[in-house]
């Protein structure tokens, strides 16, 4: 049985105090929710401002040390490299993409010693599976070599977020494909956050001594940290309660046994959830103290304060129903936002330009 709360906004920030660094379980207290709205904040007056447009389902942003951002689209397969100044340039197509679905080139990461090996990770649907391949990049793409394959796939819920921490090691959120048992099955790669090397291998101190770092998720596409160290992930819920989780090592998040809030100790509770019409949230960033969710049904972006302690304050919607459906969210080198809009990926409304990024400062 999913146990919920109602309520359409929950701040569970006083459960983060309670959750232990070696394993992340809650201790099954049930926070009191705020007030049921949130805080809806204006705009910058010096953004957004449109950085490049004519992308096609841009999925996911990452900086190389230069400054660029390279943009993989999803139902094309080709990475884009994106430069401050907009100019747009296609640098390849990964190979042996099968966009179908929610399925296709999602995720890309690049490696924090760049400047000495030049390697680029994306994740990517294939006609077999979910898998994880580093190439090399010079300005043209070469080398490709999986590093993890056989990560399950399926129509929708395929995960695809890339990104490496501040140990300098790789993680990747998987979904479940559907297939909600397999959250729970810790020797499914399915429905999990991965930590591993740059060669794919589970990296050290993972908790269960294979890639697997948490689970019990449904469907994440959005990592971050901020400076504390601290990890967040946003989580798509199925009918009730969308997430922002604070992630620990070896922690449980519940699904399919718990949407949302719930006194369960076997489980870690959310910091922040929303009804689903309000965001669907995909990327995620850090910034300005606050980590920023890219929208997709709620169409809007969301900021929401955080300490270096994890505990999360108010939410705020920026945006709603201005872009459209937002996808992927970056933090550039100059501390400025790169969002990106979604409305090509056959559930928007595209507008002239679409699909674009946007750059927002952040004060």
């Amino acid at each position: 049985m999913r146990v919920g709360r109602t309520g359409l906004l929950t701040l569970a920030a006083a459960l983060t105090v309670s959750c232990t660094a070696e394993t992340g379980v809650g201790t099954g207290v049930t926070p009191t929710p705020l007030a049921a709205t949130a805080a809806t904040s204006a705009p910058p007056a010096d953004g957004p401002r449109t950085l490049v447009e004519g992308l096609e389902v841009p999925w996911a942003i990452a900086f190389l040390p230069n400054g660029d951002g390279l943009v993989t689209e999803r139902n094309s397969g080709q990475i884009v490299q994106v430069a401050a100044s907009g100019r747009k340039t296609e640098i390849g197509t990964v190979d042996g993409v099968a966009a179908s679905g929610e399925g296709g080139l999602m995720g890309i990461a690049v490696s924090p010693s760049y400047d000495e090996d030049q390697q680029i990770f994306v994740y990517f649907t294939s006609s077999t599976d979910n898998r994880i391949v580093r190439y090399r990049f010079d300005g043209t793409l070469s080398d490709p070599q999986p590093i993890v394959t056989g990560i399950p796939k399926g129509g929708n819920h395929n995960g695809g977020r890339l990104a490496f921490g501040p140990d300098g090691f790789l993680y990747a959120s998987t979904g479940e494909i559907g297939d909600r048992g397999l959250s729970q099955n810790r020797d499914s790669l399915a429905g999990k956050i991965l930590r591993m090397t740059s060669d794919g291998k589970p990296a050290p101190e993972n908790p269960f001594g294979s890639l697997v770092w948490s689970m019990g998720h449904r469907n994440v596409q959005g990592l971050a940290w901020d400076e504390s160290g601290n990890m967040y992930a946003t989580e798509f819920g199925q009918n009730s309660f969308d997430e922002v989780n604070l992630i620990r090592a070896g922690g449980n998040y519940g699904w399919p046994e718990v949407e949302g809030v719930a006194a369960d100790d076997r489980f870690v509770n959310p910091l922040v959830t929303w009804s689903t019409d309000e965001a669907s949230p995909s990327g995620l960033a850090y910034a300005g103290h606050a980590v920023w969710a890219a929208g997709l049904r709620g169409e809007r972006l969301w900021k929401v304060p955080v300490t270096q302690d994890g505990v999360a304050g108010r939410p705020e919607a920026l945006y709603e129903g201005e872009f459209g459906r937002l996808r992927s969210v970056a933090t550039a080198p100059d501390g400025s936002l790169w969002v990106g809009t979604s409305n090509r990926d056959g559930r928007g409304d595209p507008k002239n330009g679409d699909d674009r990024i946007l750059v927002i400062p952040v004060r």
